[in-house]
């Protein structure tokens, strides 16, 4: 019963994600084409909520559902850990045309062709979790 809450939510934003188009792969074309804004207004608007919702947060010191304090904890000045994540991150998401996010969204909306990159994406995991006590951080 405790997970059903948690199920019903991403299914409504799986649906609210296929309705709005964030997960078509024309409009993620598109996007990375700069031949329309549509994408870029779901991003800075998840954004924008984002930014005003930690500011909330901080403000008003608001506590979580079960009454316990929210810290945010500030990022660190790694600024080429970020940029160069980013980077990989942004070439994955154009090559595939997918953003991880919404795979699972994507596989049950009947694209079968994304349990190559669901599969891909699981072995990545698997590779960094097996060479992260090596890699730069």
């Amino acid at each position: 019963m405790k997970v059903l809450k948690y199920l019903i939510v991403g299914v409504l934003f799986g649906i609210v994600l296929v309705k709005s188009e964030a997960v078509s792969w024309y409009r993620i074309y598109e996007m990375f084409r700069f031949q329309s804004v549509h994408m870029y207004g779901i991003i800075g608007t998840a954004v924008g909520l984002g930014i005003g919702i930690v500011y909330m947060i901080k403000k008003r010191q608001l506590r979580s559902i079960q009454g316990n304090p929210i810290h945010i904890v500030p990022k660190t000045k790694a600024y080429k850990n970020y940029l160069f994540g980013g980077l990989i991150f942004g070439l994955g998401w154009a090559l595939v045309g997918a953003c991880p996010g919404p795979m699972f969204i994507l596989l049950a909306t009947g694209y079968w062709s994304i349990v190559v990159v669901l599969f891909s994406a699981i072995a990545g995991t698997l590779v960094y979790g097996l060479f992260k006590d090596k890699l730069p951080h």
